[in-house]
């Protein structure tokens, strides 16, 4: 029996990907902030982008560098080794407690990336033995998170709380899981409702809370089973992720959680920098900075839940167009297409940030009139 040799058949994927005009290729952003250098095969071109997930600018804020650099000096560029050997650092903990606080839970765990965590999460409870609801639009570490625990997975119809009533009746052990913020939409999980439900079950409930920056916020009464699961990387501007919730499902995961058992430690300066990045946040500093960002989404989509907007064109071509046409202008504004979206629904995602200027906002607005006839 013959096979075809890797090499072809790596030649034959790539041409699928490039014929069905899919192909992807990095591009570099010189940039510490919305407006830098966008370098690609055209080369190097100004750019204001609107593709960032910085939701608050503090990537740039004076004392997230300055935390990081301390952390640098003290522990070096790296932590050597897993958290359960060597790799624990006194941040880690610093930082695992403001988390645990900020989020009025018992404890909370750390991971390397937000999508670490949540395959930790899911991969540790939702075994074989568990029914696991989740939504038909959670991001991709849910869903891989849910393959890797090889429950009795059941995807319900987006934000269908009704849906999840029924696929919970007269089950045993379930888990229901659900984005927050949904990142292709910028629309919200109907969190208060879920709660409702999975108290009514005894179902636990996984609430990824990635893109949370204005909301929904989550108040866990008495007598819910409720993880909440996080990134460092988006609000915080640093990098990594967290779950938190009661004392026992963290002590679980910190002796069960494959992604976090075997891998190495956040870096110190990470966690430093998410650490400072939290107590600006929990200030009347964060507070200001959250309400500006309030205030872009009212100009370009008034009332909209959160600072992703897409504008769904619908046509892949019609969304390359439209990014092309804004690009022209110096506004980088990606085309979102399938498979990450499903067909039929391409996009603009425009996601704003706090950092973004009044004349930036101003710009956009006008340029999205003008390139796809509406303001978002």
């Amino acid at each position: 029996m013959t096979s075809t040799p890797w090499s072809q058949w790596v030649a034959d994927q790539c041409a699928r990907i490039a014929s069905a005009g899919q192909w992807r290729r990095t591009r570099d952003l010189d940039a510490a902030g919305p407006a830098g250098s966008l370098i690609d095969d055209s080369g190097s071109r100004p750019v204001i982008s609107f593709a960032s997930n910085d939701y608050l600018g503090l990537t740039q804020h004076s004392a997230v560098i300055a935390a990081a650099h301390a952390a640098l000096d003290r522990w070096g560029a790296g932590s050597g080794a897993a958290r359960l050997i060597v790799g624990s650092r006194p941040i880690h903990g610093e930082l695992e407690a403001e988390l645990a606080s900020w989020k009025g839970s018992e404890r909370a765990l750390i991971f390397p990336t937000g999508f670490a965590a949540n395959l930790g999460v899911l991969s540790t409870l939702a075994g074989p033995d568990v029914r696991v609801c989740s939504d038909e639009l959670n991001h991709a570490s849910i869903i891989d998170g849910c393959r890797l625990g090889r429950g009795d997975v059941h995807v319900y119809p987006h934000r269908d709380v009704d849906a999840v009533d029924r696929l919970l009746d007269g089950t045993g052990r379930a888990i229901v899981v659900t984005d927050t913020v949904f990142s292709m939409d910028g629309d919200a999980a109907p969190v208060h409702e879920l709660i409702e439900v999975c108290m009514k079950h005894g179902a636990l409930l996984v609430l990824d809370e990635a893109h949370a920056v204005l909301g929904p916020h989550v108040d866990v009464p008495g007598g819910a089973d409720v993880l909440r699961v996080g990134t460092l990387s988006k609000m915080l501007g640093a990098l990594g992720g967290f779950v938190a919730g009661p004392q026992p499902f963290i002590d679980l995961l910190v002796n069960r959680a494959r992604p976090f058992i075997f891998t190495t430690a956040s870096t110190p300066a990470d966690s430093a920098a998410a650490l400072a990045a939290l107590r600006v946040l929990r200030s009347a500093e964060g507070g200001a900075l959250v309400s500006r960002l309030r205030g872009h989404v009212d100009r370009i989509a008034p009332g909209h839940r959160s600072p992703i907007i897409p504008v769904v064109l619908g046509d892949e071509r019609r969304a390359m167009a439209a990014s092309a046409a804004l690009l022209e202008r110096g506004l980088l504004v990606p085309a979102i297409r399938p498979p990450t979206v499903a067909p039929g629904t391409s996009r603009l995602r425009i996601a704003l940030s706090a950092a973004h200027t009044d004349d930036q906002i101003i710009l956009l607005a006008s340029a999205l009139r003008d390139v796809v006839g509406q303001a978002a």
